[in-house]
């Protein structure tokens, strides 16, 4: 991520799609992307997300079915998106949201990787336990 210059794609157009959980982000380069919900909240650039510097991400797992409820601009430089789990401290500006775009495959697999490695589940803690079989 290389931050913002006048070289930086800007969008032309977000729309939340509610029924595929996922964000449409059409830029002036002529590239438009359609990033999942689930995969904005992972790579969150919050701190809370990101740590505070290099080896201090944590491992968001359990955001399966997260919701986006409602997006706001941040200047005209970013928009903080506002999830249904309450977060809503990371500021996507365009250049992050683009390189989310251009890199979503990687970044993705990467994720589910580390998920695995860490034993986590993308399903959320209460479908996991609906999932279990009863007890006799």
């Amino acid at each position: 991520m290389s931050g913002l210059t006048k070289d930086t794609p800007t969008p032309t157009e977000i729309k939340l799609h509610q029924t595929s959980h996922k964000m449409e982000i059409a830029f002036d380069d002529g590239n438009r992307f359609e990033l999942p919900y689930e995969y904005l909240r992972v790579y969150s650039p919050s701190a809370e997300v990101r740590g505070h510097g290099a080896g201090q991400e944590k491992l968001q797992f359990g955001k399966k079915n997260i919701e986006i409820e409602h997006i706001e601009p941040v200047g005209n430089y970013a928009v903080c998106l506002f999830f249904n789990d309450q977060h809503n401290s990371g500021i996507y500006s365009w250049d992050y949201l683009y390189d989310l775009g251009a890199h979503y495959e990687t970044f993705w697999n990467d994720y589910l990787k580390r998920m695995e490695a860490a034993g986590a589940s993308r399903e959320p803690a209460s479908a996991q336990y609906a999932e279990r079989p009863k007890g006799k």
